[in-house]
C-alpha cells in the first residue's frame, strides 16, 4: 500500500499558505484553478507591456523619416502630393535621440529590435529545458524580475544622457534574455491544472493576456511620452518586476505541489459526466518521468510543420508589434499626420482584434476539431486583410480602424491558437505516454522557432521601409501564404479523417438487416 505524501513534502507558495491559515482551511481544487488563470494572464500580460513600449517610442527616438519611405509607394495613394509641412509631431524631445536620429535611424531600431528577439529566441529553447527540470514558480520570478530591471534601464538612457548604441543594444540583448523565461513557464503551469476539453476556447480566451499586454503597454508608454521616454520604459520595468513578487508569492505550479486533489470535484454532482476535469498530465506515471530531450521533442509528430508556420506567423505578428505605431506616424491618415501618443493609442485596436481572434481562432478549432485547418484557414484570410489595410486605410480614420481591427483577428488568431492549445496538444501527445515534462519543452520549441521569424521581420522592416512601406507588406503577405501551405500535409490529413469519420456515421446510422431465424 502507498502511503500518502506527507504534508511538509508540499511547496505551496507563501502567499496561499497564508490565505490558507487566515481561511483555517486549504483552498479548494477549482480555487487553485482561478489562481493561476489570473496570475499566468496578468504576469504574461506584464511581458508583453514591457515589450511593447519600443514600438510606441520609435518615432520619438527617430522623428526624421526617410522621404524616400514617404514617396515610394507602387499602390496607388492619391495624397502624396500633399505638403510635408502638413505633418504635425509632439515628441517632448522634436529631434529625436542619437544615436537613433540619423539617416540610418530605423536601420539602427530594426537592429536593436533583432538583438532583443533573436537572444529572446535562443533563449526561448534554454528555457523550455531548464523549466521542465526546476521550480517554475521560481524560474519566473527570476525571469519577471530580471525582465524588469533591464526594460527600465533601457529608458535610464534619458536622464543619463547615454547616446552610445550598444549600451541599447546590450541591454535589449539582455531584457530579451529574461522575457524568454515566461513563455514556456506560464503555458506548462496551465497545462498541469486543465484538462483536454475545450482547451482551444479556454486558452484562446487566456490567451488573451498578449493583445491585453500589448494595449497596456501602447497606452502606458503613450501617456507617459508628454513626462520624457525615458519613463515610457521605467513603469512598465517596474510593473512586471512587481507582478513578478505576485507570482513568487501565489502561483501553484502543480496540484501535487500543493497537495490539491480532483477527487472531490469528479465526485461533485456537477461534474459527473462533463469531462472537462480530465487530469492533462497522467499522475500515476509522476515517479518514472525524466524530463524529454530536445531532439526527442523535435520527432513528435507535428511539432516541426507548426513551429515552422509560427516562424511566418509570429514574422507577421511581430512586425505589427513593433512598427505599427511608427507606421501610423509616418502615413497620413485623411490627409492628416497623427503624432506619437495618438498612434500609439490607435495602434491598439489591432491588438484588440487580436483577441477576438484568439477566442474565435480556439473556438472554431474546438468545434471542428481541426487545430492544423482553422490555423491555415485564418493565415490565408489574413493576405486579403494585409492588402486592403495597406492600400485603403489612409482613406479615413474609420476605415483605418476597421481594417487594422480585421488585420489584427486574423493574424492574432493562428498566432494564439499555435502558442497555446496547438502546443499544450502536442506537449501531452499520445507518443509521450503521459510524461507530463514534455510541455514545456515542447512549447519552448514552437515559440523558439516562431520568435526566430519575429526577429527576422522588425529587422527587414527596418531597412526594407527605408525603401517602400508597400514592399514591407508584400514581404508580409508571402510570409503568411507561406505559414499556411506548411500545415498543407496535416490539413490533408485532418480532413482526411472528417471524411473517415463522417463515412463511419453514416455506415452506422444505417440499419442493420433483420436476423433470420432458422
Amino acid at each position: 500500500m502507498s502511503e500518502p505524501e506527507p504534508e511538509s513534502s508540499y511547496s505551496k507558495p507563501p502567499g496561499i499558505r497564508l490565505v490558507e491559515h487566515i481561511k483555517r482551511s486549504p483552498l479548494s481544487y477549482k480555487t487553485h484553478q482561478a489562481i493561476v488563470l489570473v496570475v499566468t494572464f496578468v504576469a504574461y500580460a506584464s511581458y508583453h507591456a514591457a515589450r511593447k513600449t519600443t514600438s510606441v517610442v520609435k518615432s520619438t527616438l527617430d522623428p526624421e523619416s526617410s522621404v524616400t519611405s514617404l514617396r515610394s509607394w507602387p499602390w496607388r495613394m492619391s495624397y502624396l502630393s500633399k505638403p510635408d509641412e502638413s505633418r504635425r509631431f509632439s515628441w517632448v524631445l522634436g529631434d529625436g535621440w542619437a544615436p537613433f536620429d540619423g539617416s540610418d535611424g530605423t536601420a539602427l531600431l530594426g537592429e536593436v529590435d533583432l538583438a532583443f528577439l533573436a537572444v529572446y529566441a535562443i533563449g526561448m529553447y534554454f528555457s523550455g529545458h531548464l523549466g521542465d527540470r526546476t521550480n517554475l514558480r521560481i524560474f519566473l520570478t527570476i525571469g519577471m524580475v530580471g525582465a524588469g530591471v533591464f526594460t527600465a534601464a533601457f529608458g535610464v538612457g534619458y536622464w543619463a544622457n547615454i547616446h552610445t548604441f550598444y549600451y541599447f543594444l546590450g541591454v535589449q540583448m539582455l531584457a530579451g534574455l529574461f522575457q524568454s523565461t515566461g513563455w514556456p513557464s506560464v503555458v506548462a503551469v496551465v497545462g498541469n491544472w486543465f484538462g483536454k476539453k475545450k482547451r482551444g476556447l479556454i486558452m484562446g480566451i487566456w490567451n488573451a493576456h498578449t493583445s491585453v499586454g500589448n494595449i497596456t503597454g501602447s497606452l502606458v508608454a503613450s501617456a507617459l511620452l508628454g513626462y520624457g521616454w525615458g519613463w515610457s520604459f521605467v513603469v512598465p520595468g517596474l510593473i512586471i518586476a512587481t507582478v513578478g513578487v505576485v507570482v513568487f508569492l501565489f502561483l501553484p505550479v502543480s496540484p501535487e505541489d500543493v497537495g490539491a486533489s480532483e477527487e472531490d470535484e469528479l465526485h461533485s454532482p456537477k461534474k459527473i459526466g462533463e469531462g472537462v476535469t480530465e487530469p492533462l498530465l497522467e499522475p500515476e506515471a509522476k515517479v518514472q518521468e525524466s524530463a524529454v530531450g530536445f531532439i526527442e521533442a523535435w520527432k513528435i509528430p507535428g511539432v516541426a510543420p507548426f513551429a515552422l508556420c509560427l516562424f511566418f506567423s509570429k514574422l507577421v505578428a511581430y512586425t505589427f508589434l513593433y512598427w505599427l505605431p511608427f507606421y501610423i506616424t509616418n502615413t497620413a491618415i485623411d490627409g492628416k499626420y497623427l503624432s506619437s501618443e495618438a498612434a500609439g493609442n490607435l495602434s491598439t485596436l489591432f491588438d484588440v482584434g487580436g483577441v477576438l481572434g484568439g477566442i474565435l481562432a480556439g473556438h472554431i478549432s474546438d468545434r471542428l476539431g481541426a487545430r492544423a485547418i482553422t490555423a491555415a484557414s485564418f493565415m490565408y484570410c489574413a493576405i486579403p486583410a494585409l492588402f486592403f489595410y495597406r492600400s485603403y486605410g489612409h482613406i479615413s480614420i474609420t476605415l483605418n480602424i476597421a481594417l487594422m481591427f480585421i488585420t489584427g483577428m486574423f493574424v492574432n488568431g493562428p498566432y494564439a491558437l499555435i502558442t497555446t492549445a496547438v502546443s499544450a496538444d502536442l506537449g501531452t501527445h499520445s507518443s509521450l505516454r503521459g510524461n507530463s515534462r514534455a510541455l514545456a519543452t515542447v512549447t519552448a520549441i514552437i515559440d523558439g522557432t516562431g520568435s526566430v521569424g519575429a526577429a527576422i521581420g522588425p529587422l527587414l522592416t527596418g531597412y526594407i521601409s527605408a525603401i517602400s512601406w508597400s514592399a514591407v507588406f508584400t514581404m508580409l503577405m508571402a510570409a503568411a501564404l507561406i505559414a499556411g501551405l506548411l500545415l498543407t500535409r496535416l490539413v490533408v490529413a485532418e480532413v482526411a479523417a472528417k471524411i473517415e469519420e463522417s463515412r463511419s456515421r453514416g455506415s452506422a446510422s444505417r440499419p442493420q438487416p433483420a436476423a433470420i431465424d432458422v
